[in-house]
């Protein structure tokens, strides 16, 4: 519930401000500085309190548990990740337009992806650090074919990384200690 509440709260975070430009010093000369609008970073914080859903106090005996647990986990993970996919872009919908809800959703996905690879090779605790690191690069070279949350909502590249970035992220959390000793023993 509180992951719930957390990316609900970005969601209408996004909505209401995200037009607000962060402003960022420039690497030029002068002190200028750019603005980056507060709605292509947002779906961060949203992927990132996602992988939270998959930390508890329980959670390295969870990795050990049985097939049966293991689907119940990936069907709670699936169904908290379009509630909010589906309030996140109907809140964004309702602000902006559609097109800007369907970047906002690509967006966390992507780093949605990200997370879950970051869990997994750091630990729960930093799951946020691959994709801040992204965010970096996102946000000091900016409106280039790589930056997936400045490109049309019909952008296939874009699409692309979500797809590669989600199925990494997913292969990665996969990976329990278990499935993988199985996988060396064949």
């Amino acid at each position: 519930m509180a992951v719930l509440a957390a990316t609900g709260a970005i969601a209408l975070l996004s909505a209401f401000f995200g037009g607000t430009h962060i402003a960022l010093p420039s690497i030029g000369s002068g002190g200028v500085t750019t603005g980056v609008p507060f709605r292509h970073e947002l779906p961060l914080l949203s992927a990132v309190f996602l992988t939270a859903a998959l930390d508890g106090a329980m959670s390295a005996h969870d990795e050990m548990g049985a097939s049966a647990m293991h689907r119940f986990r990936l069907n709670y993970c699936i169904g908290l990740t379009l509630t909010v996919c589906a309030f996140s872009f109907l809140a964004e919908a309702l602000a902006v337009g559609a097109e800007a809800g369907v970047v906002f959703i690509r967006s966390l996905l992507i780093w949605l992806g990200l997370a879950l690879l970051s869990v997994r090779l750091l630990g729960h605790q930093l799951g946020w650090i691959i994709p801040l690191a992204s965010a970096f690069f996102l946000i000091w070279y900016p409106h280039n074919w790589w930056d997936w949350t400045s490109n049309s909502a019909s952008d296939r590249f874009s699409w692309a990384v979500a797809v590669i970035a989600l199925s990494l992220g997913v292969a990665a959390i996969a990976a329990t200690p278990w499935r993988r000793k199985t996988f060396l023993r064949r």
